[in-house]
């Protein structure tokens, strides 16, 4: 028989106990699938984190190795992505009237006298989408790059080898010129901007990274999140750029995110608004060694991989075998 004492307790459990059944069984209608993405992972000696969540559960939250999930790391080029929520911000507040405004109405004080024939004319949109037609400054290149004295004008300089607008170029150097243009049209630096634009929003820790000789931060690499963060980012693009109620970016940025605009000549992937996206409706920021952030509105479901950053993730090599557990099994979770 209950005593008052034993029933006391037991109500607040039998009230919750609809909402306790309902998380408990859609843990368990996927628990194999949790269980066969956990030993994936665990396989992959180069992932440090991986991170799933849909809708509001949490399906998966484990470091097999590296920093753990609260502390930040090297993001690498997810950073690209990042800076262009940044261009977004800018633009909402009308700070940036458009994508289509240019280098030289914005910033005409980044441009050295002796730059590349066109520079003044290229647009936001155009360095958002890596679409610059200049010579390329990561890969080989980076080296020459970060060693020069002025990171934006030597960018800037660099040989032609596309019209503006044209094909998609992967060129850290791009971003990092559209991160200090950012800085130039606003008067507050790029870390300045993340932390109070996004950090705030999210309720995420923004470390201070590598700065440019000008005192630039670096656009495009080298920032640093949590795992957690990282899926807090997810999280926010799934979901029309909300995070826990708040509009942290605008719903129309974060649509307009994934819409393609040119295409990876490596990955094949399509690229948006500092976004990669997949043909079946993923939008991904990529950063070398295999960082990933990744969400798919439509299957409800985020995604947050952080990696070894010192070594590679080839298309054709590990960044391939993430992107075959993203599309397939953590897809098949939805």
């Amino acid at each position: 028989m209950f005593s008052r004492r034993t029933f006391s307790l037991a109500l607040p459990l039998a009230l919750a106990s609809p909402a306790l059944l309902r998380a408990q069984t859609a843990a368990q209608d996927v628990a194999p699938e949790i269980d066969a993405i956990r030993q994936a992972a665990a396989g992959m000696d180069q992932l440090h984190a991986i991170l799933i969540q849909r809708g509001d559960e949490t399906l998966l939250e484990e470091a097999p190795r590296g920093r753990g999930l609260a502390t930040p790391a090297n993001i690498k080029s997810c950073s690209k992505s990042l800076v262009a929520l940044i261009l977004g911000s800018c633009i909402a507040r009308g700070e940036i009237a458009s994508l289509s405004t240019t280098l030289g109405e914005a910033a005409p004080g980044l441009i050295p006298s002796d730059a590349t024939d066109g520079v003044a004319d290229l647009t936001f949109g155009d360095l958002v989408t890596l679409r610059a037609g200049l010579q390329s400054t990561s890969g080989p290149n980076y080296g020459a790059w970060i060693a020069s004295s002025n990171w934006v004008a030597y960018v800037l300089r660099q040989p032609r080898v596309a019209e503006n607008g044209g094909r998609m170029i992967y060129s850290t150097g791009t971003t990092h010129v559209l991160g200090a243009a950012l800085a130039e049209v606003t008067g507050e630096s790029l870390a300045t901007l993340m932390r109070q634009r996004l950090g705030e929003g999210l309720g995420v820790e923004i470390p201070a990274w590598t700065r440019d000789p000008q005192g630039y931060y670096m656009g495009g690499n080298q920032m640093a999140l949590s795992p957690r963060a990282m899926l807090q980012v997810a999280l926010m693009m799934r979901d029309g750029g909300v995070y826990d109620g708040r509009q942290v970016v605008s719903a129309d940025w974060a649509r307009d995110s994934a819409r393609a605009r040119t295409r990876s000549p490596f990955s094949g992937l399509g690229y948006g608004l500092g976004w990669f996206v997949s043909r079946t409706g993923w939008m991904l920021a990529r950063g070398y060694g295999g960082q990933i952030i990744a969400a798919h509105p439509e299957r409800g479901l985020a995604v947050a991989i952080s990696s070894d950053p010192m070594r590679p993730a080839r298309s054709g090599g590990y960044f391939g075998d993430l992107i075959g557990l993203i599309e397939g099994p953590i897809a098949g979770l939805a």
